[in-house]
Formats: C-alpha cells, sequence, structure tokens
C-alpha cells in the first residue's frame, strides 16, 4: 500500500506519521500539500496532528476547505481507508466524513500524556489485531478532545458499533461516553483523539500503535490505488 500524509500548514505530526508508516511498518507512504488537487497512485489517506491553520474560527475548520479535502471525500466515499488523528479528526468531523464535533477540554487546559484505551470493536478494518476490550497504552496531545455528538448521533454510533475506543480509566478531556474514537457506517474511515502513530516502539513508552497500522495494512492492502 501506498499513503499519503496530508500537510496542511499548521501540522506538526506529519513526520511522526511518515516515520510510523514507512519507517517502522515498511509501507510506501509520501507527503501531500494542502493545495494538492490529486491522490492519484494512492492507497490510503493519513491526516496527522497538529494545528492545522492555526486552529482559527473552530479546530479543523478552515482546513475543511482546503483543495485536497476535495479529493480526501472522494477518496473516502469510494471505500477507501482514512484516518485521521487529533487534528486530522477535527478535520474529518469539519468535513462531514465522520459525526459529532471535537471541543474544547472539560478543564480548559492542554493533555498531553500516555492514557489506557479500550478497544470496544475489533471487528473493524483498523483494530482486527486487537482483543475485544482490551486495554492499550497510546499518548494523547491536544487541548480540544471534547468528543460531542446529540443523542440521536450517539444511539446511532452505539447501533452501528461505530464507537473504536473509548478511554479506559481517566476521562482527559470530557467526551461524550468517553469516547476516543470512532468510524464511519462503512468502517473505512477512523478518527481519534490518542496517537497510534506515538506506540510504535516499546523504547518510547508504547507499542500498541503498531498493531493499528498492521491491521490496515492487512485489512486493506488489496485495495486498488487512486486514479
Amino acid at each position: 500500500m501506498k499513503f499519503a500524509v496530508i500537510v496542511f500548514p499548521g501540522s506538526n505530526c506529519d513526520m511522526d506519521m511518515l516515520w510510523a508508516v514507512k519507517e517502522v511498518m515498511g509501507a510506501e507512504a509520501e507527503y501531500v500539500r494542502h493545495d494538492a488537487q490529486s491522490l492519484s497512485g494512492f492507497d490510503g489517506v493519513l491526516l496527522p496532528g497538529g494545528f492545522s491553520y492555526g486552529d482559527y474560527l473552530r479546530c479543523g475548520a478552515i482546513a475543511r476547505f482546503s483543495k485536497i479535502m476535495t479529493e480526501v471525500i472522494r477518496f473516502a466515499k469510494e471505500g477507501k481507508p482514512v484516518f485521521g488523528t487529533c487534528n486530522g479528526f477535527q478535520v474529518l468531523t469539519e468535513a462531514g466524513l465522520l459525526p459529532g464535533a471535537l471541543r474544547r477540554n472539560d478543564s480548559l487546559h492542554f493533555v498531553c500524556k500516555t492514557v489506557a484505551l479500550k478497544v470496544v470493536n475489533n471487528q473493524t478494518k483498523f483494530t482486527s489485531e486487537y482483543q475485544k476490550e482490551e486495554i492499550i497504552q497510546i499518548p494523547v496531545a491536544h487541548g480540544e478532545g471534547n468528543y460531542y455528538c446529540d443523542e440521536a448521533t450517539l444511539q446511532e454510533l452505539k447501533d452501528n458499533h461505530q464507537i473504536v475506543f473509548t478511554y479506559a480509566n481517566e476521562n482527559v478531556n470530557g467526551s461524550i461516553e468517553q469516547i476516543a474514537g470512532i468510524t464511519n457506517k462503512a468502517g473505512n474511515v477512523l478518527g481519534m483523539m490518542p496517537h497510534p502513530e506515538r506506540a510504535m516502539e516499546d523504547l518510547l513508552g508504547s507499542s500498541d500503535g503498531k498493531r493499528f497500522f498492521s491491521a490496515i495494512l492487512k485489512n486493506f492492502g488489496k485495495v486498488t490505488a487512486s486514479k
């Protein structure tokens, strides 16, 4: 597989993402600028963390209108894998590819630490390498990770098994139902606030993120590159 790592003005986790996929997992990956107009030749899209466009207006609100997002939306609608972490998750909600929104942490403080996540759904193409209800250790680093949606949307997420990760112990940002990551209904778009690309080696504190990318490569590996 060949991954496009989308780079917005203000992205600061793009290098982490490229390193995780290319150097640790051995997959092909390249940076794609926010003003590019094509995803030709790519099999998967990765939206990294950071502060796209300075997080002015709302986090991810301006990035959603970048030229490349037209292609990302098309990519997602074709059933190809799209993953967004932290600011990438925020961009996916702003673009309408995932329901809900991310608000300021209820503490009003930036949170940066490793947290315990529960794998709520291991039947997705992103989480099949985990055990159901397994507790994994993944870092977070955000000021606006408080996931929110209305009650009807929350029920729909539950009914469709779209809630993939929850905070296992401490609800670090006040997210409704302790939600840390969700998918779209089709299961090919996933957004989460924690950073699996920062949990690739035990030397860094955890290698639990490695299985996340292993699942993507295993389950989406036969996807035909976008033309």
